[in-house]
């Protein structure tokens, strides 16, 4: 090897690599296209390998591009990890932290958990995204992001977690609903009704087909919403019940006047994580941002359990 590598070419390559486009990684990275060409031209020169296949629909990396932008993305891990530790010798916690977190903790209780965190640590930049939870833990197992905060029925393995909070399915209903009057419901009491899917290839509406086929009577999806805010108006205007998660509904639904009826299934309590990659891969930032929503959510643990729809 003729020079080693820096963190300016690495976070390069993995921006185009990410990016699939030159134009669009040095917009994102804030520099000449030309500059991010030559770096790339250096380090396939000076590893006498081809990391990128360039063709008319962009650019992707190849087999040894692939191997490449993993070591990269776990070389810039580590780099920040030791930056964010050394840094806690002058001053607190710093650096930045990159969350995935499912529509479902973000509607609830996530940024309030957060803003708490970050009164605290005034140093440190959360980037917050929201994503289904099959697209959560890929993102953290491939380094796009620190932490996430998903359903704990997801596929973690190899990966840390630590609990988070729970959540409780519950059916939104227009008050002159038929069912409005339960006092409690099973979810097979609904599919008899026309429905509103909410997010759409969601671990929670696989779930409630899955439910609905082992029942014999497949959901009467009458329209699909991508919000939970859109599925209460839908709700709202007559065309259908949804089923979605109080904590998340709650506020939309109490302000539009809809019922919410708690659902009697054993699985209509929903156990949240907190996942990352292993701590050799996780700067102490997310690390302190992880303890911190884990105490939060332990501390509150018996109200976020117990309060009825």
């Amino acid at each position: 090897m003729k020079s080693h590598f820096d963190p300016i070419t690495l976070k390069l390559f993995i921006a185009v690599c990410e990016e699939g486009s030159i134009a669009r990684a040095s917009q994102r990275e804030s520099i000449v296209p030309s500059a991010v060409c030559k770096r790339l031209a250096a380090l396939e020169e000076d590893l006498r390998v081809t990391l990128l296949a360039r063709g008319k629909h962009g650019m992707k990396p190849t087999a040894a591009g692939t191997a490449f932008v993993r070591q990269a993305r776990d070389v810039l891990s580590r780099m920040e990890n030791m930056y964010a530790e050394m840094s806690e010798f002058s001053g607190g916690v710093t650096g930045s932290v990159r969350v995935v977190a499912s529509p479902a903790a973000i509607a609830a209780w996530l940024p309030a958990d957060m803003a708490t965190f970050l009164s605290i640590y005034r140093s440190v930049r959360v980037a917050l995204k929201e994503s289904l939870s099959s697209e959560i833990v890929r993102s953290v197992r491939e380094g796009h992001a620190d932490l996430g905060v998903c359903w704990d029925a997801s596929d973690l393995s190899g990966l840390e977690t630590a609990t988070y909070r729970s959540d409780h399915p519950c059916v939104v209903l227009h008050p002159s609903h038929p069912l409005a009057t339960h006092d409690a419901l099973y979810f097979e009491d609904t599919l008899e009704y026309e429905s509103v899917s909410v997010s759409p290839g969601s671990m929670m509406e696989i779930m409630l087909r899955q439910h609905a086929a082992l029942a014999g009577k497949p959901m009467a999806t009458r329209i699909e919403a991508s919000t939970f805010d859109s599925a209460c108006r839908i709700v709202a205007a007559g065309l259908g019940i949804a089923i979605s998660p109080r904590e998340a509904v709650g506020p939309t639904a109490k302000a539009l006047g809809l019922t919410l009826v708690p659902l009697k299934n054993d699985w209509a309590n929903r156990q949240f994580v907190i996942c990352s990659r292993s701590q050799k891969y996780t700067s102490s930032s997310a690390r302190t941002l992880a303890d911190h929503l884990h105490r939060l959510a332990e501390g509150d643990g018996i109200q976020s359990n117990s309060s009825p729809c």
